[in-house]
């Protein structure tokens, strides 16, 4: 009876053995079941999510252009008004541009011009810039003087004095011009007839980072410097 016993506790202790061998097995399959489909699960949400940044960065570059003025070409003329300050009276584009632009004025008020534009942090320029990189600082803000060799010194001294204590502004040498002293924002121009000339400080209150200003905010610094 004794071994019968013995016999009986050893198969029972074998199937409760197999029991849990099969428990341990089911376990295993179970955590690598979970495992796996974590890995689906977080593999589905990193592909979607770098769909979903794919797709909102394909539609903000295909939107970029509707935010630039490059479908705007230039149309009108500058009017002058009764207190002599021409103002542009039409559509001034603001196409950024590899080829040369021809303008309607000299100095030009606005128009499509180079990426680069010149440095506009009271900086005074003792030879001619160039218009296209020039227009580019009106977008940004700035008043640019220019000058005529037919201008008094005293007055482009004094010009350029006030230019350097002024952010936001510029000063060159134009030959090209109708007038000796001329003063331009974005859109806007006048001629004075010199530096003491009420409507200097007048057209530098009014226009500088004014509210014709395209971009206004936008640096003065950073750009050409010759």
């Amino acid at each position: 009876m004794g071994s019968a016993k013995n016999k009986s506790n050893a198969s029972r202790t074998a199937r409760i053995e197999e029991m849990r061998r099969a428990d341990r097995a089911r376990e295993r399959r179970n955590r690598i079941f979970t495992i796996a489909a974590s890995v689906v699960v977080v593999s589905g949400l990193v592909v979607g999510g770098v769909f979903l940044l794919r797709a909102q960065s394909s539609n903000a570059e295909s939107k970029e252009p509707e935010k630039q003025d490059d479908k705007v070409k230039t149309t009108g003329r500058l009017v002058a008004g009764e207190d002599g300050e021409k103002v542009w009276k039409g559509t001034l584009g603001r196409t950024h541009v590899t080829t040369t632009v021809k303008y309607p004025t000299e100095p030009p008020v606005g128009g499509d011009h180079l990426r680069a534009w010149m440095n506009c942090n009271g900086d005074v320029y003792t030879k001619a810039v160039d218009n296209m990189n020039a227009v580019h600082s009106l977008e940004h803000g700035a008043v640019w003087v220019t000058y005529t060799s037919k201008a008094a010194k005293a007055d482009v001294e004094a010009l350029a004095a006030k230019v350097e204590q002024t952010p936001y502004t510029l000063m060159s040498p134009d030959e090209k011009q109708q007038d000796p002293i001329m003063l331009t924002a974005w859109g806007v121009q006048r001629t004075v007839t010199g530096a003491k000339d009420p409507n200097v400080d007048k057209f530098f209150q009014k226009y500088v980072q004014g509210e014709q200003t395209p971009e206004k905010g936008a640096v003065c610094t950073g750009g050409l410097s010759e």
